[in-house]
């Protein structure tokens, strides 16, 4: 019989590190954040264009790329700004940080 997670104390969350202070978008990256909302500017793996989705995961040194979780169910991982483009709040913030 195999265990249930709730019977094998898998109750906890999985713990949000906090980005590295060397990890900073270059030129032309975009600069998300966990639980940012975006949508996607192609269609990637079975999500079509224009779909909405949440930051789930951003990470990476030279290359800023991000794992998102889609409304239609699908979790995507190594995006970037060639796959995504950020809405709502996120979207304001980065346009007040270009201005700067």
């Amino acid at each position: 019989m195999v265990p249930r997670p709730n019977e094998i104390g898998q109750t906890v969350l999985v713990p949000i590190w906090k980005p590295h202070a060397l990890s900073k978008p270059h030129d032309g990256q975009i600069d998300l954040r966990i639980g940012d909302r975006v949508k996607t500017t192609v269609e990637v793996h079975g999500v079509p264009l224009g779909t909405e989705g949440k930051v789930l995961l951003a990470n990476g040194f030279n290359w800023q790329r991000y794992r998102v979780l889609f409304d239609n169910g699908a979790e995507v991982g190594d995006l970037d700004h060639r796959h995504l483009e950020a809405v709502g709040r996120a979207a304001k913030r980065l346009a007040k940080a270009a201005k700067r």
